[in-house]
C-alpha cells in the first residue's frame, strides 16, 4: 500500500452501517498511521452535494466520487459507480465490495484487524451489496437494520466509536423478533398498498417491518407493475429521506433526479428542506417524476378541427 496522506478530517455517509463501519475503520487506520483520532464526520446525499471541501487533506469513504474531491492530498473509499477518471485525488475503488470491506483491507495492511472485525465487515458486506444468497443474509440484515432503527450518530455513541462492540450486541436481539414477528406482517399490508408516483415507479407504503426486506420481497414476486419501488422516511429533524429499489438497474437514475445517488438496483436521495412531510413528498414526486404534457401544436389543432370538419360535427 503507497503511503497514504494524513487526513484532517474521515468523511463518511450517514445512511447505513456501511458508512458507519467504513468511517470507523477509517478513524482507526488513521489512529494506527499518525497517533490520533481524527474528527469523522457524516453527510446524507443531499447535505453532502452542500458540503464544500476547505480542507487541505482527507479521507472520504462510502461516497461517490465526483471531480470536486479530484484535489491532492485526498482519499477517496468508495464501491459506487462513478463518470468521472481522478487526476490528483488517490481512489480506491471496487463495486464488487463494500466500502467497509475497502477500507478493512486497509487496516489489515497496516496490522489493524481482529477476529471480530473479519466477521463484522463480512455481515456488512453482506448486507451493503445485498447478496441474498449467502447463508447470513437474514442476520446481515439484522445488523443493518440497527442503523435504519436507531440512526447512525445514535448507535456510534452507544459503542463508543467501537466498531467491535457491534458484534453480538443485545439489540440485535430486537431486529430478530422485529424480522420473524413484524416482517410477514408488513409485507401482506404493503403489498395492498403501493401508490403510483409514475408509470415505472411506485411507492411502497410501510407501517411494520424491516422496510428493505419487505421491498425486495415485492419486487422478487414481482407483485406490482412498476420496475423501480420507493419507500419515504421523515426524520425527528423534519427531513424526508427517499429509498429506492430495483432488480434492472433502474432504480440509481430515479435518485439522480432527486439529486441522490447508490448503486443500480438500491439508491436513496434526501428531499428539499422545503418538503417536511410525507403527503407533501409524494406531491413533488409526482411532480418531479412525470414530465409535463406538452400543449397540442399548431399542426395538431389544426388536424384535430380537419377530422370534426370531415364527419360533419
Amino acid at each position: 500500500m503507497a503511503e497514504l496522506p494524513k487526513p484532517e478530517v474521515i468523511l463518511t455517509h450517514e445512511s447505513d452501517l456501511d458508512g458507519l463501519l467504513a468511517g470507523l475503520l477509517c478513524q482507526r487506520l488513521a489512529r494506527a498511521m499518525f497517533g490520533e483520532t481524527v474528527p469523522l464526520q457524516a453527510y446524507h446525499n443531499h447535505i453532502w452535494r452542500q458540503r464544500g471541501l476547505t480542507e487541505r487533506t482527507g479521507w472520504i469513504c462510502d461516497l461517490t466520487f465526483e471531480p470536486r474531491m479530484d484535489k491532492a492530498g485526498w482519499v477517496v473509499i468508495d464501491h459506487h459507480a462513478m463518470e468521472h477518471t481522478p487526476r490528483q485525488a488517490r481512489l480506491i475503488h471496487d463495486p464488487a465490495k463494500s466500502a467497509a470491506l475497502l477500507c478493512y483491507e486497509l487496516c489489515c495492511e497496516q496490522g489493524v484487524g481482529s477476529a471480530a472485525l473479519d466477521r463484522l465487515v463480512h455481515l456488512s458486506n453482506v448486507a451493503d451489496l445485498f447478496l441474498e444468497d449467502d447463508p447470513d443474509f437474514a442476520l446481515a440484515s439484522d445488523y443493518a437494520n440497527l442503523v435504519k432503527i436507531y440512526q447512525f450518530w445514535n448507535l456510534c455513541t452507544l459503542i463508543g466509536g467501537d466498531p467491535e462492540r457491534l458484534l453480538g450486541h443485545p439489540l440485535l436481539e430486537v431486529m430478530a423478533v422485529k424480522r420473524r414477528v413484524e416482517d410477514p406482517i408488513g409485507l401482506a399490508w404493503s403489498r395492498e398498498n403501493v401508490v403510483e408516483l409514475s408509470p415505472t415507479v411506485g411507492l411502497v407504503n410501510t407501517i411494520i417491518g424491516n422496510t428493505n426486506l419487505i421491498v425486495h420481497r415485492l419486487l422478487e414476486q414481482q407483485v406490482t407493475p412498476y420496475p423501480v419501488l420507493l419507500t419515504l422516511f421523515r426524520r425527528g429533524n423534519g427531513m424526508v429521506l427517499v429509498s429506492l429499489r430495483s432488480r434492472t438497474g433502474a432504480a440509481l437514475a430515479v435518485a439522480e433526479k432527486l439529486q441522490g445517488g447508490g448503486h443500480p438496483n438500491a439508491s436513496g436521495a434526501t428531499l428539499p428542506r422545503s418538503i417536511q412531510s410525507i403527503p407533501a413528498a409524494v406531491d413533488y414526486l409526482r411532480q418531479l417524476l412525470n414530465p409535463p404534457v406538452a400543449p397540442a401544436s399548431l399542426d395538431q389543432l389544426e388536424a384535430l378541427f380537419e377530422g370534426i370538419d370531415a364527419k360533419g360535427r
